[in-house]
């Protein structure tokens, strides 16, 4: 059975200022300046991007390594987007050493499959409760 994830996070009085907790690690949330925070950490859109990213590069990695693929750094930029039909997200993946077309074709199936993208994407349920 999987180990269960959680996270505790705390809004002070102290504007948008947030503390967040997850294991034996902590973390700092704010708003921008100009959205009425301090600009004391990351956006939790900036974690939420952070979160694909890494979970895109580490999911290409552990699939490259089963394969026995050196393919280096790799590199994922996350951006948010907005148009006339909402909010997306895209995701621009880079790898230091040359893939093959081969490759290329198997790890974009595989960056899909990366648990945090497939939360974004609505395949996680959220049950919310008013304690």
């Amino acid at each position: 059975m999987e180990e269960l994830k959680t996270a505790e996070v705390v809004l002070r009085n102290k504007n948008y200022l947030a503390e967040a907790k997850t294991r034996n690690h902590f973390l700092t949330m704010d708003q921008s300046v100009a959205a009425g925070g301090d600009d004391s950490g990351a956006t939790p859109v900036e974690y939420l991007l952070t979160a694909i990213g890494g979970c895109v590069s580490m999911t290409l990695r552990t699939y490259a390594e089963l394969r026995g693929w050196d393919i280096g750094e790799i590199t994922v930029n996350v951006t948010q987007h907005q148009d006339e039909n909402g909010t997306y997200l895209t995701e621009e993946i880079a790898f230091e050493k040359e893939i093959t077309a081969e490759q290329r074709k198997k790890l974009m199936v595989f960056a899909g499959k990366c648990p945090v993208a497939k939360m974004v994407k609505g395949e996680t349920r959220i049950v919310s409760s008013i304690l």
